[in-house]
């Protein structure tokens, strides 16, 4: 399974932005220039530009690599509807980005850890993939007697909100998909339209 091993925060000084899941720790507060030899030169902006950071934005929050990323663009384009609120949509609903936003654990790269791993029942069945893809009245539940109940715990306590398409049990570590989230119910700082535009040259 592929992924980016590389240094996290390299990303965010990429792109000008915050997208790693520490945003307290990032580097771009201290270096808040591209990384490289000639990070602090001038750059030309261009629509193009524009267009390839929030493509590499939200590939970056979510965690994925292009190819896969792209096929998400191609599903959503072939859906009714406005393109690029399918596609967040698509990723939102991914089982590891639902268990990051249900608070079971403190970042997306640890709940597709723990998801990969195996620790996670969707509707009483063990799922290991993160790309799994969650429906309404869904439910996602910690497998009993996991050994990583304490770390889903300790997660659980440093989140302050759910969103609203999604309930959550923190007591019970369960948690279940309300309906499909509206693009005002998406908090991710990305503009998709321009996606949209990048793909569509």
């Amino acid at each position: 399974m592929a992924r980016y091993t590389g240094p996290r925060c390299r990303r965010c000084r990429q792109v000008g932005e915050t997208v790693c899941d520490r945003p307290e720790k990032c580097a771009l507060v201290r270096r808040p220039y591209r990384p490289g030899q000639h990070g602090q030169g001038r750059v030309r902006q261009s629509d193009y530009l524009l267009q390839l950071r929030e493509k590499q934005k939200a590939k970056y929050i979510y965690g994925l690599l292009e190819r896969q990323f792209r096929s998400y663009y191609a599903v959503a384009s072939r859906k009714g509807g406005i393109t690029g609120e399918q596609m967040l949509r698509l990723l939102e609903l991914r089982l590891d980005n639902v268990v990051f936003r249900l608070g079971f654990a403190a970042t997306r790269r640890q709940a597709r850890q723990l998801v990969v791993h195996g620790h996670f029942l969707v509707n009483g069945r063990r799922v290991d993939r993160p790309s799994y893809q969650l429906r309404p009245e869904d439910v996602v539940a910690l497998r009993p007697n996991s050994p990583a109940e304490a770390v889903v715990r300790e997660a659980s306590s440093l989140i302050a909100m759910v969103p609203g398409w999604l309930e959550a049990d923190h007591d019970g570590v369960r948690g279940r998909v309300l309906h499909p989230p509206e693009r005002e119910e998406i908090a991710i700082p990305v503009r998709e339209q321009l996606i949209v535009e990048f793909y569509s040259r």
